[in-house]
């Protein structure tokens, strides 16, 4: 006859050091681990979509031949990256959720099946609309599935290094983003873009199954979310009741602030990311050439964010969340803005000069916010309001990216692979959103120090 099941609490044992009582050193490596492979393999092929805009653009003035593209807009190419991106946000709650009913293992494990599914799809699409629905939509459920448990299940293993382990985390999307887009490049070049559809949703799916077994609840967090599900049903359409913020905590300054924030730095953020080849491209790079300034941009971005997640810790989360965020918004300003006045008062090589050193200065402050903002929620409003909080500020991240099709209805199609000046108007729209942001960012830090001593680190 069989022992009857261990409880989980017991089972978890194991991965706690019995002396403390904190989670062993083994464990929270496991969990960085596994957190960075489903970046690469999920949030890595989504921000690297650049490659596919600028090629769809190309197919869609290709008067030679008709492909799914043909007389298709940048804004409707670009409505493919971005349903990704904001739905990989706005499925947030419902992530959250159903992590909390049933685990979070099987939610993410899920979301990785639906990631490869969704790229192998939309390598047999023939309308421009299977796109919008495989590579936009399907991938964006799928990657969310993936990605917000990730980011819900890490903090809570850590303390004194949680911005680190995030930082490290989210950087597996900046190693995702320097591997993909040269290997998107020479497998598109070689085998075409609809067998490198194929090969990488055939990745997503075996790599985050693989990482998505070892992403469980911390022990003790699992109490509380046991405590938070208490009376919530399984069955019938319990699934689909997403638990609301508290609405003392929603109506809290702390709260609109950090809301305000995510909102107005996602409408802005994504923007660059999907417009850097074809940026490029108007500068006069080739299409190879092109494609390395969303390696650069991810290598700049990986290295950054275990550094910032690092200050973060030592010097306060939310300084860190106002620092870079103030600087990404002065790096688009000050260089991408100029760069856009080639050829006229800006030279060819100071343009390209300028394009540079704005892709390097992006990605080592821009990104830093999605690791911040969930590193600080803890200490902003409590272990036992962590989880709806943070699925509510994704809803409203997701929400915010649909700035970036908007923001390209600015750059006219017909002139977008050659003429860097139509980007003006959105180099613009960016800067201001994210000085927006910064401000917003400012106010967060007003609230966590207001009614107590005044402390620099924050």
């Amino acid at each position: 006859m069989s022992d009857p099941p261990l409880p989980d609490d017991q089972l978890d044992h194991h991965h706690h050091d019995d002396a403390t009582g904190k989670p062993s050193t083994l464990h929270q490596v496991t969990v960085v681990a596994s957190g960075a492979l489903v970046m690469f393999t999920t949030c890595a092929f989504v921000f690297t979509y650049g490659v596919y805009q600028s090629l769809y653009e190309e197919m869609a003035k290709d008067p030679t031949t008709t492909t799914p593209f043909t007389g298709a807009s940048t804004a409707q190419i670009g409505l493919i990256g971005t349903l990704a991106i904001a739905i990989m946000s706005m499925g947030g709650p419902f992530a959250m959720l159903w992590s909390k009913l049933y685990s979070p293992q099987l939610v993410i494990i899920a979301g990785g099946w639906i990631c490869g599914l969704a790229l192998i799809l939309a390598s047999f699409g023939r309308h421009l609309w299977h796109f919008t629905l495989t590579q936009g939509v399907l991938l964006g459920v799928g990657t969310c599935l993936a990605y917000v448990p990730t980011m819900s299940v890490a903090p809570p293993w850590f303390d004194k290094r949680r911005g680190l382990a995030m930082g490290v985390i989210i950087g597996g999307t900046g190693i995702g983003g320097m591997v993909w887009p040269p290997a998107l490049r020479a497998m598109i070049t070689h085998l075409g873009f609809r067998n490198a559809l194929r090969i990488t949703g055939c990745v997503a799916l075996v790599g985050v199954s693989a990482a998505g077994y070892t992403l469980r609840w911390e022990p003790r967090f699992q109490d509380q979310v046991r405590l938070q599900m208490r009376g919530h049903s399984r069955s019938s359409w319990g699934w689909m009741k997403v638990p609301l913020v508290n609405w003392r905590v929603a109506r809290s300054r702390r709260f609109v602030s950090h809301a305000l924030g995510c909102f107005l730095q996602s409408a802005g953020y994504s923007t660059p990311l999907f417009f850097y080849v074809a940026y490029a491209r108007a500068l006069g790079y080739s299409n190879a050439t092109a494609a390395n300034f969303l390696t650069v941009n991810n290598a700049a971005n990986f290295v950054s964010r275990i550094v910032i997640g690092w200050c973060a810790d030592r010097y306060g989360r939310i300084n860190a969340l106002v620092v870079t965020t103030l600087l990404s918004a002065v790096s688009v300003l000050a260089l991408w803005l100029p760069s856009t006045f080639y050829p006229g008062s800006v030279s060819g090589a100071g343009a390209e000069g300028l394009f540079i050193v704005f892709t390097i200065l992006y990605g080592t402050f821009a990104s830093a916010y999605i690791s911040l903002f969930p590193a600080s929620l803890i200490e902003l409003f409590g272990v036992q309001n962590f989880t709806s909080v943070n699925g509510a500020l994704y809803l409203i991240r997701g929400i915010g990216a649909f700035g970036t099709p908007l923001t390209g209805l600015l750059i006219p199609q017909s002139t977008a692979l050659s003429s860097p000046g139509v980007y003006e108007r959105a180099s613009i729209t960016v800067g201001v959103l994210l000085f927006a942001a910064s401000v917003a960012c400012f106010w967060v830090r007003i609230e966590a120090t207001l009614g107590a001593a005044w402390k620099w680190k924050a």
